[in-house]
Formats: structure tokens, C-alpha cells, sequence
């Protein structure tokens, strides 16, 4: 009997060293639920799992699960793959998985995430989240970075020198030095507080948005990878994408700008463009003002030009003719522009109905907040009773464009004017408008040309004048 009942006893303490395997503590239902599912576990729910089951595991997909809690993660020693996404975690530690190379933990409620301690980080993805701070420093391997929507205030990514990928939109940071990131491609940091942005040291960058920002400057003339940009909602003034020769896609409406330069040989090629809200933007330099711009916004803009010095033609001024008297001359009203006696806007200023009393040339200045234009025209004032101009220019401009003889007292007859072989070109009747320098219908070489003018007293003066081109 005593035999019997020390076998028994031997097959009862062999059962039990059998079974008094090592296990972890998994509190969340939710968790350990999912590892059932998954077949690391067996029901039913007791907030164990066999430490043997989960700890050689590479990979852990736990997205989407109601997990509040994952307690239990640090036995996954071998993980190289966890994505817990989705869950309602308010805690995630990862310390002890140092083997991790993708972590996705994003569109959880994260107050705090260490990852100083998995130094083989290629992917962390913890954007929608409720991060203050997350320190990446030691994470030199990273290639992708996605921390959108939490509250970071600062983010140094100097030492992941590898980034491919940035994605930190929708935080409270004012400045992000990308300097180190010479490989980023996709860079999206729109919705923060950034007034400044220096991108010289990206020049692999194919996707950039940079909206609702502080940006007062955009120098993107070394990144001519450039496929899409966004830095719309900025305080942008210029915007010169003329290297940007591979760009399909902008949005820069809802800025300040005065000047948008898009001449890069690719306008043909973009799908999607929009400048909207810029309200003193009055002209864009393209790559052919009559080209197609159907699909730009805003679609009634046209004043496309092909040099941005163009742009002051699209200001109004006020022109007036120029004046010879022999009396003071009387400054008519404007409406578009001011006068000024010397160019640009500068120097003494006068008003309209002010009596000019001095030979002299008059500006009339006109600016907006991004340009500006000008007219000028002369005022001659003589003590004789006709005046004969020395030269004239036919070319169109609006300034000396007719050789003009001024009778203050009607007193010629006729006017001839003749070449310098003689050949008579033209005949003015008094009070003429002047000569434009037209001869058969062509307008006549630079030279000079002789003149008989015959007077009501029969009197008869001779002289020369030049036609310059």
C-alpha cells in the first residue's frame, strides 16, 4: 500500500513540474483576447500568457482592438514588427524591446512615448496621439517619422541623419531644423508655428506642404525635385519656383504675395494649381501667357506674363501730352497717380491745380502694395512765339513720338520738311499734330531732316532737325 501510494505521489509532483511553466501577466481582456485570436494563447481569459508563446515572436499586429492596456508587451523580447494602432493605450512601454524596427503605435491617447531605448528604429509612426514631447535622438537608423497630430512643441531630428520621411503636421512647433535630413523626400510640417523654414540642405525633396504656418520667406531654388507643394494660409510675399522644373502640383492661395514666378519649362504638365487669396497678387510670371490655364485657380485670372518686370504695366497711371506755352501751365486732376518732379516717386511732389511756371519733366507715380508705374511728360515754357524741337523719336513709347512745331499766335502759313537731298517728305498746315517719321509707309532711317517753314508774313526759316530710333 505504501508502494502504491509513493507512485502515485511521484506521477502527481512529475505532473506538476510539467506544467509550472513561465508565464506573463496580461491584465487587459482586450489584449490578451487578441492573442488568443491570433493563437498565442488558449481561453479562457485568466490574464496569463506563456512567456515561451510570445517571446521568439518577430511581429505583432494588435491594431483596432479596444486595447487600454498593454502591460505584458516587454515579454516580446524578439519583436522587430508591433503595430498597436487604433487602440485607446494611454501607456506604451517599449523599453525592453530592443530589437524593434517598426513601431506604429499612432491614433491612440499617448501622453508620454520612450523610445530611447530601440536604437534599431527604421519606422516610428506615433502620429493622433496626445504627445508633449518625443526624443528621437538616439534613433540615428530612422528612415521614417510620422508624429502628426499630438502636441509637440519641439522636435530635434538633427541626428537621424537617414529621414526619408517627416510627417509632423498638426503640433505647436515654431522651428524644425531639417539641415542634417539631406535624403528626405516627403516633408509635411503644415499646421504649426513655423516662421521659418531653411530647406538648402534638402535637395531630394519631392513632396513638400508646409500650410497654415508663419512663413515669411520660401527659398525652395535648390530643391528641383519638387513635385508637390502646399504652403498655403502663410504670410508669404515671393515665391520663385523657376528651378523647379518637376513641380505637378501647388497650392500657395490665401498668402501675401506680390510676386509668383512659374516659369520652369513644366507648366504644361501641371494638374492642379491654385493661387487663390493673394489680393494684391496683380500678375504671374509663366511660361507662355497664352498658354492653357483652365485648370488654374483662380480662373479668371490673366494677367500671365513672361518677366516679372512686366508686372508694372498691370498698375494704372495717368498719362497726359507733353506742353509747350509760353505761359505758366495749370496741373489737371488725376485719377490714377500723383505728381512728382523727379522719377520713382520721389522728390517734390505737386497737386493737382498747382500752376507750373518752370521748363521741366513731370512724374506721375502710381503704387500699389506690390508695384508700381509711371508716366512723364514735359512742360516747356518759351518767350517765343513758336517753338521748333530739335529732335524727335518715333518709337511708340509716348514720349516724342511726333516732331511738333508749337505756334503759340498762329503765326505760320505752312510747314515742308525735306530729306538732306532735298526730296520733300512732308507738308504740315498750321496747328499741325506734327510728323511721325513715315515716308511711303515705312518709318525713315535715323538722320537728319531739313525743314522750310513760311510764316503768314511771308518770311521763310530754315533748319535742321534729327529723328532718332
Amino acid at each position: 500500500m505504501i508502494k502504491k501510494y509513493l507512485c502515485f505521489l511521484v506521477l502527481v509532483l512529475l505532473s506538476s513540474i510539467g506544467t509550472s511553466q513561465s508565464t506573463t501577466f496580461v491584465p487587459d481582456d482586450n489584449f490578451e483576447q487578441a492573442l488568443i485570436t491570433l493563437g498565442y494563447d488558449t481561453g479562457p481569459l485568466d490574464n496569463l500568457v506563456l512567456t515561451a508563446n510570445i517571446s521568439g515572436l518577430t511581429e505583432l499586429f494588435i491594431e483596432n482592438e479596444g486595447i487600454l492596456d498593454l502591460t505584458g508587451i516587454e515579454a516580446f523580447t524578439a519583436l522587430e514588427i508591433l503595430n498597436c494602432e487604433s487602440n485607446n493605450l494611454t501607456n506604451l512601454n517599449v523599453t525592453q524591446n530592443t530589437r524593434l524596427i517598426h513601431l506604429f503605435c499612432g491614433n491612440n491617447q499617448l501622453t508620454n512615448l520612450d523610445v530611447t531605448q530601440n536604437r534599431d528604429l527604421q519606422i516610428l509612426w506615433c502620429d493622433s496621439n496626445q504627445l508633449t514631447s518625443l526624443d528621437v535622438t538616439l534613433n540615428t537608423l530612422l528612415i521614417s517619422l510620422r508624429c502628426e497630430n499630438n502636441m509637440l512643441s519641439n522636435l530635434d531630428v538633427t541626428q537621424n541623419t537617414r529621414l526619408n520621411v517627416l510627417v509632423s503636421e498638426h503640433n505647436q512647433i515654431a522651428s524644425l531644423d531639417t539641415s542634417q535630413n539631406n535624403t528626405l523626400s516627403t516633408f509635411q510640417c503644415g499646421n504649426n508655428l513655423i516662421s521659418s523654414l531653411d530647406l538648402s540642405n534638402n535637395p531630394s525633396l519631392t513632396f513638400f506642404s508646409s500650410e497654415n504656418n508663419q512663413l515669411t520667406n520660401l527659398d525652395l531654388s535648390i530643391n528641383n525635385q519638387l513635385i508637390t507643394l502646399n504652403c498655403a494660409f502663410n504670410e508669404l510675399a515671393e515665391l520663385n519656383l523657376s528651378n523647379n522644373s518637376n513641380l505637378t502640383q501647388l497650392d500657395c492661395s490665401n498668402n501675401n504675395l506680390c510676386r509668383l514666378n512659374l516659369r520652369n519649362g513644366n507648366n504644361a504638365n501641371i494638374t492642379a494649381i491654385d493661387f487663390r487669396v493673394n489680393p494684391d497678387l496683380n500678375c504671374v510670371v509663366v511660361d507662355n501667357p497664352s498658354g492653357n490655364h483652365l485648370i488654374w485657380e483662380p480662373v479668371s485670372f490673366s494677367n500671365y506674363i513672361t518677366s516679372q518686370n512686366d508686372c508694372s504695366n498691370f498698375v494704372n497711371v495717368d498719362t497726359l501730352d507733353n506742353v509747350i506755352t509760353n505761359t505758366s501751365y495749370i496741373l489737371p486732376s488725376l485719377i490714377n497717380g500723383n505728381y512728382f518732379n523727379q522719377p520713382g516717386g520721389n522728390g517734390i511732389s505737386f497737386n493737382a491745380g498747382e500752376a507750373i511756371t518752370t521748363s521741366q519733366t513731370i512724374y506721375i507715380y502710381n503704387e500699389t502694395t506690390c508695384d508700381s508705374n509711371e508716366s512723364s511728360f514735359s512742360v516747356l515754357i518759351i518767350d517765343e512765339d513758336y517753338y521748333i524741337p530739335k529732335y524727335f523719336t518715333p518709337n511708340n513709347d509716348g514720349s516724342h513720338d511726333l516732331w511738333q512745331v508749337f505756334d503759340s499766335n498762329n503765326s505760320i502759313k505752312m510747314i515742308h520738311i525735306f530729306n538732306k537731298h532735298g526730296k520733300l517728305l512732308k507738308t504740315l498746315p498750321p496747328n499741325s499734330p506734327g510728323w511721325n517719321g513715315i515716308f511711303n509707309g515705312k518709318v525713315l532711317n535715323s538722320d537728319d531732316y531739313w525743314y522750310v517753314i513760311t510764316l503768314n508774313s511771308n518770311e521763310i526759316i530754315r533748319g535742321h532737325f534729327a529723328l532718332k530710333h
